[in-house]
C-alpha cells in the first residue's frame, strides 16, 4: 500500500503547485495593473490587492508539501481563494487602457 500513499503525495504536490502558480498569476497581474484602473472599477485599492495576493502567495509557497513541512491541504485552499476572487471578479472589470487613458 505504499504505492498508494505515493501516489497520494504525488497528486497533492501536483494540486498544491498548480494553485500555487494561479496565486502567482494573480499576484503579478495585480502588481501590472495601474493603481487608477482599480479606482475606476469601483474595487478596491492596488495596494490591498497586492498586498493580500502577496501575503497569500507566500502562504501557497508554505503550503507546498517539501519535506513533509506543508501546511497542508486547508493551507493549501485557503492560499488559493482571494486570487480566485482577483482573477474572476476583480480583473474582468478593471478598465483596458483606450487611448492612454483609463
Amino acid at each position: 500500500m505504499a504505492w498508494l500513499a505515493n501516489l497520494q503525495f504525488a497528486l497533492y504536490w501536483v494540486l498544491a503547485l498548480a494553485l500555487f502558480a494561479v496565486e502567482l498569476v494573480a499576484l503579478v497581474d495585480a502588481a501590472r495593473r495601474p493603481a487608477g484602473a482599480f479606482v475606476a472599477a469601483f474595487k478596491r485599492t492596488k495596494t490591498f490587492w497586492v498586498a493580500l495576493l502577496a501575503v497569500m502567495a507566500v502562504l501557497g509557497f508554505l503550503s507546498l508539501p517539501i519535506s513533509g513541512m506543508g501546511l497542508g491541504l486547508f493551507g493549501t485552499m485557503l492560499a488559493v481563494v482571494p486570487a480566485a476572487i482577483y482573477l474572476t471578479d476583480v480583473r474582468p472589470n478593471l478598465p483596458r487602457r483606450a487611448g492612454g487613458r483609463w
